[in-house]
């Protein structure tokens, strides 16, 4: 297949800074995510807790003074691109993201993580199919944004579809999610919680939910967050105030039948980063 010279152009751009923006997210917090875990650390109660937070931010420290990955488990790549009205969606696009992912996987090094869901055959590189997960949107500039997520916070990452009159039970079903998960995914964690939409659409809401920025709740996170830190799960699930840092909402409309509630999980290292492609 010939391969147009601009598509391979913006092909490696896109390899570039995927590579780019997958380094600075496993090696460095965003601000808002480091300014939250330390105003945990300074109002933590528990002395066992307060141990546990600085721990953390003595990882985090160290990551990025030796410039290795925060956490050992380097997750999966999720990605969002943005693409602006002269760009058309193209098998370039798909390909430079790819690339940059294998790149990644060789030079931050990243854990090789993807399998084959049955035979759990693993690709070496973290590519494969289906993978990574590529979302696009329009945007006034050509953008990338990676979002590296673990296991242990995915694999506590709930769904539920509610009836129209249980709405005030969301918050009963963002803490039994947490209830249920304990200190499986690494707490304190952020939560991004998709509410609306069809069964797929509040779960990509909330994964994109974890995307925004954690320095500010409105009422209703506030009242989330505040049901889950009742649940006194603590840090690394040994006991305290917080065990969640933040929880952030995205909503959709839905079906006058339906209520659909997602809850996508993250642990602590809210991981990711934003790189814009220089063409």
């Amino acid at each position: 297949m010939m391969v147009h010279p601009a598509d391979s152009k913006l092909s490696c751009a896109l390899a570039n800074a995927t590579e780019r923006a997958l380094a600075e997210a496993e090696i460095r917090l965003p601000t808002d995510v480091l300014a939250a875990i330390r105003r945990a650390a300074a109002v933590e109660r528990n002395e066992v807790a307060r141990r546990e937070l600085g721990h953390i931010l003595e990882n985090i420290a160290l990551a990025e003074d030796l410039q290795v990955p925060i956490c050992q488990d380097t997750g999966v790549p999720v990605v969002y691109l943005t693409l602006p009205p002269d760009i058309g969606l193209s098998p370039s696009i798909f390909l430079g993201v790819r690339e940059g992912v294998r790149r990644a996987t060789a030079t931050i090094p990243l854990r090789p993580n993807v399998v084959d869901p049955v035979t759990r055959e693993n690709t070496g590189d973290n590519t494969g199919a289906e993978m990574p997960a590529v979302h696009v949107a329009p945007g006034d500039r050509l953008t990338v944004t990676v979002l590296p997520k673990g296991a242990g916070s995915e694999n506590a990452s709930r769904i539920g579809m509610l009836l129209p009159s249980q709405a005030a039970e969301i918050p009963r079903f963002v803490a039994e999610t947490m209830l249920i998960a304990g200190g499986r995914p690494c707490p304190p964690v952020f939560l991004g919680v998709g509410i609306g939409g069809t069964f797929d659409v509040a779960a990509a809401l909330a994964k994109e939910a974890l995307l925004l920025p954690v320095d500010t709740m409105d009422d209703y996170e506030q009242e989330l967050c505040d049901a889950v830190n009742a649940l006194g799960i603590g840090p690394m699930g040994l006991g305290g105030d917080t065990t969640a840092l933040a929880v952030k909402v995205k909503r959709a409309d839905c079906h006058t039948a339906s209520l659909p509630v997602a809850v996508n999980v993250q642990c602590w290292a809210c991981r990711r980063a934003t790189v814009e492609v220089k063409r």
